[in-house]
């Protein structure tokens, strides 16, 4: 049952201008869980475009740019004057300085980068009723050096550094450091001061308005066509077919592509759930040999994602000629993966190829429908709940578009997955035995490209190395290493040495994100 009110009251948006940041759609997520409707919009939206909107307020994100740059990334002329509330993050704070005739010079000192603290004053609107010493994250290698008239300083870092700008005459405002990430101790304190003392924001905004505006907005899209889902049996897939189903009823139909790379009993436990509990068409399409046969001889990560992606897709425009009025392919892309994947909204960095928005061959039959591409895994989740998605679904860790091929490190073939797939089943076995499952973001095995030494009964082995990893993460764009009980650990191992033939020297990754990615490729 959704919520009956309209999804968000017009009066009680806020517009995210992206300059470029990775953290820009974390920004947008710490947004809504204050219960405030966003957008995302290009850094240089027209200023009437943006009075159109007639926004409560703006958030200027953060950008890998210095202000000071030749063609650096500017907002629209007059947005300074334009008497909508302003909070510039970072880049954003520098921004504002900038413009409005301060100074921003380069630190001497070299920036501030990773943990530090601040003075706030408690009287400045941002930081009203949160403690005057603060732990943030900053990030910055150039700094405010003179204020623009009428600003005043409202905190600084212990170096000395303004750390946060105001105005409240012309309710502008700005950081130097990141409020969104979970590093900045008050972050939320922060962004709910802007929201909600600032803006004058009421926040009634809601997951079931995000499903409602959702169904909404794939209604308006596909019209009275057909839909084929990319089903795999993760969260993310699952929740974009029980939201297509519920927009648009028969007209949607699963394709579960058994492409050799799934976890063990995959394929059948999907169609367990979705033909026979949720009533839902799926066809399932037997493609294993023509995956593998792509990925023969590739240990390039980003070419198995190239090769996978165009597999992928030909598979469902085959399938799709079989289902009368088909035109769109619903994939359940969510933000990590764009982001990570290719600039979104702003010049941000590229990281990694993602096979469901990277690779795709420059035609294709099929136009997508992706209705959770601005949302992370844990929004995804709520939003399977207001979709009543099975708990035994809802709960799953995350399982990468490519699936096994990335988790074979080196070249895929059918001996290696099967160890892989062997190995990872046991780790989650025990993991869910000893609660663990729930309480770690994500968890798999990874096999690697070494053999090693070993002795089993009176014989010396050399076989495969199988690395274990497991994290703790709110948003999967930082995590860290998951403390798994020793003796936890030396079960799994036990097990893994012992029932998988091939297998015979098991480690753990303690490495967290950043540096490291979650996935070893």
């Amino acid at each position: 049952m959704t919520d009956p009110r309209p999804p968000h009251d017009p009066s009680d948006t806020v517009l995210i201008l992206d300059f470029g940041s990775q953290y820009t759609q974390l920004i947008a997520r710490r947004v809504r869980e204050c219960r405030v409707y966003c957008e995302i919009v290009p850094p240089d939206a027209p200023l009437q475009e943006i009075r159109g909107r007639r926004p409560a307020g703006l958030i200027l994100s953060g950008g890998p740019q210095s202000v000071t740059d030749a063609g650096a990334v500017r907002p629209a002329a007059g947005l300074w004057e334009a008497g909508i509330p302003v909070l510039g993050i970072c880049y954003g704070m520098q921004l504002m300085v900038h413009d409005l005739g301060g100074r921003v010079e380069h630190s001497a000192r070299g920036g501030e980068y990773g943990p530090a603290h601040l003075e706030a004053d408690p009287e400045a609107a941002l930081f009203a009723g949160l403690p005057r010493r603060q732990a943030v994250w900053m990030s910055h290698g150039d700094s405010a050096a003179v204020l623009p008239q009428g600003f005043r300083a409202a905190a600084h870092s212990e170096g000395r550094i303004v750390a946060a700008v105001e105005d409240p005459r012309r309710r502008l405002y700005g950081i130097q450091f990141h409020p969104e990430v979970a590093h900045t101790e008050h972050g939320a304190g922060i962004l709910r001061n802007f929201l909600h003392g600032v803006c004058g924001c009421r926040g009634g905004w809601s997951m079931s308005a995000y499903l409602e505006r959702a169904v909404a907005d794939v209604r308006r899209q596909v019209g009275e066509a057909s839909v084929v889902c990319g089903l795999s049996g993760g969260v993310d897939s699952s929740v974009t077919a029980l939201l297509l189903h519920r927009a648009i009823g028969d007209r949607l139909t699963c394709i579960l592509v058994d492409n050799g790379l799934l976890r063990q009993d995959e394929a059948r436990t999907v169609l367990e759930h979705f033909r026979g509990g949720y009533k839902i068409r799926v066809q399932l399409v037997d493609a294993a040999a023509r995956f593998l046969e792509a990925l023969q001889g590739v240990a390039d990560p980003e070419e198995k994602r190239r090769r996978i992606g165009r597999v992928f897709v030909e598979v469902f425009e085959a399938e799709a000629a079989r289902v009368p009025g088909a035109r769109f392919l619903a994939q359940g892309t969510l933000y990590p993966d764009r982001i990570e994947s290719r600039s979104v909204k702003g010049p941000s960095a590229v990281i990694k190829t993602h096979h469901n928005v990277g690779g795709l061959p420059d035609r294709m039959n099929l136009e997508l429908v992706e209705p959770l591409r601005d949302l992370f895994k844990d929004e995804v989740r709520e939003l399977g709940r207001e979709l009543d998605l099975d708990e035994h679904l809802l709960t799953r860790h995350p399982f990468p578009g490519p699936g096994l091929a990335v988790r074979v490190l080196g070249e895929v073939t059918a001996e290696r997955l099967a160890l892989a797939r062997r190995a990872d089943a046991i780790f989650l076995e025990e993991l869910r035995a000893s609660g663990f499952y729930s309480r770690v973001s994500q968890a798999f095995a990874v096999l690697l490209p070494v053999k090693s030494v070993g002795v089993m009964g009176d014989a010396r082995t050399y076989e495969h190395v199988c690395a274990l990893r497991s994290v703790d993460t709110t948003d999967f764009m930082t995590a860290s290493w998951s403390r798994l009980p020793p003796e936890l650990l030396s079960r799994v191992a036990a097990r893994i040495v012992n029932e998988v033939r091939g297998i015979n020297r098991v480690v753990y990754d303690v490495s967290s994100k950043p540096p490291s990615t979650i996935e070893w490729e």
